[in-house]
């Protein structure tokens, strides 16, 4: 029986590790998978079990944040940022992650999306709206817009997101990002489909 399936609650590598949060674009002058990749020895030599990298999807222009904007503002869920290098970049670098024994997550985003993101023409029912039918922005967040998860729909591309990460990158698992901001019912259901 796999590791999954004897134990439900948590990959049982995750109670007693070592995480490091990347921070891509400071990690390096670059700021790309590439440079960064080349650190990974040096940070397996530290101790370093786990790495965590901070959402490595595109920013969204739309309302952003300084000149950078902030990671959690996501235009897209299924495409890397460009500044930090292509997908098969990032496949890369987690391979040679899990050559060395490392472990790979990354941060989910699952409470809202950045203000230019395809949903907000294709899907406006995904998000939360006011009295006047203006899209929410959560928490005084100006550059994000918060996804409705009273719609079903919402669920399901949620956690296609989700299948698609582990399918694609080899990931190990998720951050999930102020988890505690969507209904606990997602996560469980998440869990049963990704698991």
């Amino acid at each position: 029986m796999s590791e999954k399936k004897k134990n439900p609650v948590h990959p049982k590598w995750s109670y007693a590790t070592n995480v490091y949060e990347v921070n891509l674009r400071q990690y390096t002058p670059e700021g790309t998978f590439k440079a960064f990749a080349k650190h990974l020895p040096r940070l397996k030599d530290m101790g370093v079990q786990v790495l965590w990298f901070m959402p490595i999807t595109p920013i969204s222009k739309k309302d952003r944040l300084g000149t950078l904007g902030s990671y959690y503002a996501i235009s897209n869920f299924k495409e890397t940022n460009p500044e930090f290098g292509s997908m098969d970049d990032f496949k890369t670098l987690v391979h040679e992650a899990h050559e060395l024994g490392l472990k790979v997550i990354v941060d989910f985003v699952a409470d809202h999306t950045g203000n230019d993101h395809a949903w907000l023409t294709e899907h406006p029912e995904f998000y939360v709206l006011g009295e006047n039918n203006e899209v929410l922005h959560p928490h005084g967040w100006s550059d994000v817009s918060q996804l409705n998860y009273e719609v079903p729909e919402v669920w399901k591309y949620m956690i296609d997101v989700l299948k698609f990460w582990i399918k694609e990158c080899d990931l190990d698992g998720y951050r999930c990002d102020m988890a505690h901001l969507v209904p606990l019912g997602f996560w469980i259901e998440a869990k049963k489909k990704v698991s």
